[in-house]
């Protein structure tokens, strides 16, 4: 600028006819006054003339033509930027070096739009969605299969198993019995109702028995010593004619020989080894 100021606060010369710049209410001619105050530029290190535009950020100062961003030399002027350890860069390239990944596309997620988080990973709102109805996950409960998430009715409509005895889904645990899945709590004695998942069962027509009620109900007689024939862990027995026998009562009613793999003969109600029955 122009004015009426005699001298240079400065160097003393007369500023008649010259530009000079004000610094409180002092006038300087602008060699001095570039000399004295002028900021210099982050990126070149030179001054910032009084005749030149200086942008500032944070105590740090540009000229205008190199305020750029640090990885693409695109100029900032008047666009949106980010600092990282000091260095600036358009959002863009920031994205690019510092946003996260989205877990499904693989794509930035935009500073300023919304993230889902999951397991340590992130996603874009619209990706992260049921597997099989599309719709949003948001904060609703999910469960994940093959990484992929499902809401919880898909996931039961496409994956879970249903109990055999309630027919409700077994969202977790369970037993499989016959190729059978079933809750442990369902999977009880067919007469007493005791769970059976942690015990012995014996089953009879598609459904399990705990060892008391089988005996009791359900077992064969042996024709010896009346107790039932339960065949647990694999027991033998022998059967003729509409009668059983445990292996071990299956002997000789006169000498008490076991006739288990030999020939025998009947008597009325008894059996007899082929010595006994042909005397």
């Amino acid at each position: 600028m122009t004015s009426s100021h005699t001298d240079c606060h400065f160097c003393l010369q007369s500023l008649r006819g010259r530009k000079y710049a004000l610094r409180e209410e002092n006038a300087y001619c602008v060699p001095c006054y570039d000399s004295l105050y002028a900021n210099p530029c982050e990126e070149c290190k030179q001054p910032i003339e009084c005749n030149s535009k200086d942008l500032a950020y944070k105590g740090r100062h540009w000229h205008e033509g190199c305020f750029r961003c640090a990885k693409c030399s695109r100029s900032l002027v008047e666009k949106p930027f980010a600092a990282k350890d000091e260095v600036l860069l358009c959002t863009e390239c920031y994205s690019d070096e510092y946003s996260s990944k989205c877990f499904h596309c693989q794509k930035t997620i935009m500073p300023g739009s919304r993230k889902m988080e999951f397991k340590g990973s992130s996603w874009h709102e619209s990706c992260f969605v049921c597997q099989y109805c599309r719709q949003p996950l948001g904060t609703k409960p999910l469960i994940t299969k093959d990484n992929e998430n499902f809401c919880v009715p898909c996931f039961e409509k496409q994956f879970a198993h249903h109990c055999y005895a309630c027919k409700k889904v077994i969202t977790s645990g369970g037993v499989t019995y016959d190729d059978q899945p079933w809750h442990k709590e369902c999977f009880v004695c067919a007469v007493c109702k005791t769970q059976l998942s942690s015990q012995r069962f014996i089953s009879k027509d598609e459904y399990p028995y705990c060892v008391d009620c089988f005996s009791k109900f359900c077992a064969k007689k042996c024709a010896a010593c009346k107790k039932p024939i339960t065949a647990l862990g694999g027991a033998k027995y022998i059967s003729f004619e509409e009668r059983q026998w445990h292996g071990e009562c299956f002997t000789c009613s006169k000498c008490s020989v076991s006739l288990v793999g030999q020939e025998f003969l009947t008597q009325q109600d008894d059996i007899l080894c082929y010595k006994c029955g042909s005397a």
